[in-house]
């Protein structure tokens, strides 16, 4: 009997995402699978079936385990859906060529955490579900009407004005229907700015994105910036606080008016969520406003409400420059403030903010259920 043809999982099942996401990463860290939709137990099912399939296998060094793709899966994604896999899967892509050099396989882990992290909360990031932005010929009056999300692959799809950019450290491009966000993710460990690299970023994201891709929609936008940390301990660390200065010098110091704190999980999604849905946001602040006065000046005390005499700032978001901004202003001028933010966030704002500031948190789950 003719042997049967060999099919590829759907790309809307558990296996077909694990394998788009390995193929889009280049190498999928193992510890990832956990963050994926479903139950535990049912997702470790998948993996054994795809390694049992010859689908996927185990490339471990370096202390560093992940998942890569089987040149036979390599071929089914290709005969199934050549337009989709043919820039990850074919010639020297990064996702193709993969090197076994412990720096390189993290940021292939780095860039696949965020990948999930923005997944997981409804953002576009499978290129057959977004605009195409980034193409040496701007695109031609497309708007983006939903969050999407672009990794510095595809970004430097643009030509030969990716070198403007070379050397920069972050994962890709987050766009908003209102904001434009540079993506980086610091892992466990300091992340090691290249400050003149991240400043070319910045400029290239507000001319050439905001004015002559998309000028309709981002004319007028000041790009910010989110970075992802594998836990809240990071974040005073980014700040200049019992770690590398140069850290302060370019997260707090003026280089995004908004830098964003998020951690790489289950919190961090619903924080991006917040981030990207405006309307959800504010519902939030109303409900913090309740038994609050309206902002007002005072000094020079950055404020999203007053609580008597004391400014009173909305942290949750872990707005970085914002935070300091609000701690400087209140040590400045002899005052004392409020900070409110989720309970998962209170002991890093408590290192970071000082006796000037009273930290209240929300509990967490239960704003998740409310929003």
């Amino acid at each position: 009997m003719p042997q049967e043809e060999r099919k590829a999982p759907p790309l809307d099942t558990a296996a077909g995402l694990l394998l788009t996401l390995t193929a889009l990463s280049g190498e999928f860290p193992t510890a990832l699978v956990s963050c994926l939709p479903g139950g535990d137990a049912y997702k470790m099912k998948v993996v054994k079936r795809l390694k049992k399939d010859k689908l996927l296998h185990t490339y471990y060094a370096d202390g560093l385990r992940g998942l890569r793709l089987t040149n036979a899966a390599k071929k089914l994604l290709l005969d199934s859906w050549p337009e989709l896999f043919g820039p990850y899967l074919t010639g020297r892509s990064e996702t193709n060529m993969l090197k076994s050099e412990l720096t390189r396989r993290l940021r292939l882990h780095r860039m696949a955490e965020v990948l999930v992290t923005m997944c997981n909360a409804g953002v576009g990031v499978f290129p057959w579900q977004k605009h195409t932005v980034f193409d040496p010929v701007p695109p031609d009056d497309i708007r983006i009407e939903w969050p999407m999300y672009y990794s510095s692959r595809e970004v430097k799809e643009i030509g030969p004005q990716q070198e403007k950019i070379r050397g920069s450290r972050a994962t890709g491009v987050l766009l908003t229907e209102d904001d434009v966000f540079a993506v980086y993710n610091a892992g466990r460990s300091e992340i090691k700015w290249a400050c003149e690299a991240e400043l070319r970023l910045k400029a290239f994201l507000k001319i050439d994105l905001c004015q002559y891709r998309l000028p309709g929609q981002y004319m007028n936008a000041s790009p910010s910036a989110i970075v992802f940390g594998n836990d809240m301990k990071q974040m005073p660390v980014l700040m200049g606080i019992g770690g590398d200065q140069r850290h302060k010098y370019f997260v707090v110091e003026g280089n995004y008016r908004r830098f964003y704190y998020l951690t790489s999980d289950h919190f961090g999604e619903v924080v991006l969520r917040l981030l990207c849905e405006p309307d959800k946001k504010a519902m939030l602040d109303g409900i913090l406003m309740e038994g609050l006065s309206e902002a007002k000046q005072c000094g020079r005390v950055e404020n999203d409400a007053m609580d008597g005499d004391s400014p009173v700032l909305f942290g949750y978001t872990c707005d970085m420059p914002r935070i300091k901004r609000f701690v400087s202003g209140l040590n400045a001028n002899k005052l004392r403030g409020i900070l409110y933010c989720f309970d998962f966030q209170k002991d890093a704002l408590r290192r970071i903010c000082g006796p000037n500031v009273d930290i209240q948190n929300m509990d967490f789950e239960a704003v998740r259920h409310l929003l």
